[in-house]
């Protein structure tokens, strides 16, 4: 199969997870917690290329943060300056991107550091019959719609709902496609899937992994560093 580039989003501050520094940068055992993401992602045959996208302002902070760890990571490309939002972040990265419409791109967040090996797998395999591609968890609690008052609406169907995740693959003329119709039209979606569903064009679903959790609050990236310690265990 035909290899693929990856867009990893690294320009938000996470002040919901606290700290000295925008979450990406933050420790996570002897590393910054965007290594995890970058190794993880380097290390699958399949991905040729990855395309960081930072802060406006934080090319220094990476130098700082990242610069010791890039030789040994040669598939990490120059870092792209983000926009204001992610939706915008994502669009910088595409530009970067000058394969024709027909490669491969997938986008990820730099906060999901446990992304594994064979989630990359499923997503890469589903190329060969969908053009967008998405991981997700099926929901397993009841859901419940509430209102401003935190009140209950209604209980949902939770056979039908999903917890989406990343990395989301798309080939890169539809992606880049969608993103400039939803600019055009000053939509913005909670993740690019979205942008492509509002073309009424297929998205396909594949199953996620519990381990590829978004670091949001201290006790994700406290989960995160007790897993990665039962991966190194194994070893051992």
């Amino acid at each position: 199969m035909s290899a693929c580039t990856l867009i990893v989003l690294a320009a938000g501050r996470g002040e919901r997870l606290g700290g000295p520094l925008p979450k990406q940068y933050l420790p996570l055992g002897p590393y910054p917690l965007l290594w995890h993401t970058l190794h993880r992602l380097h290390a699958h045959p399949l991905i040729a290329h990855i395309v960081p996208v930072i802060a406006p302002t934080g090319a220094a902070l990476w130098q700082q943060i990242m610069g010791p760890w890039l030789p040994d990571l040669p598939k990490v490309a120059a870092p792209v300056a983000g926009g204001s939002e992610r939706q915008h972040s994502v669009y910088q990265g595409l530009q970067a991107i000058t394969q024709a419409d027909d490669h491969w791109v997938a986008i990820h967040d730099g906060a999901r550091p446990l992304v594994d090996q064979p989630l990359l797998d499923r997503l890469l395999a589903a190329r060969a019959d969908h053009d967008a591609i998405i991981p997700a968890l099926m929901a397993g609690d009841t859901v419940k719609q509430i209102n401003a008052q935190q009140q209950v609406i209604t209980t949902l169907q939770r056979s039908s709902l999903c917890l989406v995740q990343t990395p989301q693959l798309f080939r890169l003329g539809l992606i880049r496609h969608a993103h400039q119709q939803a600019a055009a039209a000053s939509f913005l979606g909670t993740d690019d899937a979205s942008l492509v569903e509002r073309l009424q064009l297929p998205v396909q679903v594949v199953a996620g992994s519990a381990s590829n959790i978004k670091i949001t609050y201290p006790q994700d990236r406290q989960w995160a560093a007790w897993w990665l310690q039962q991966e190194e265990s194994k070893w051992k």
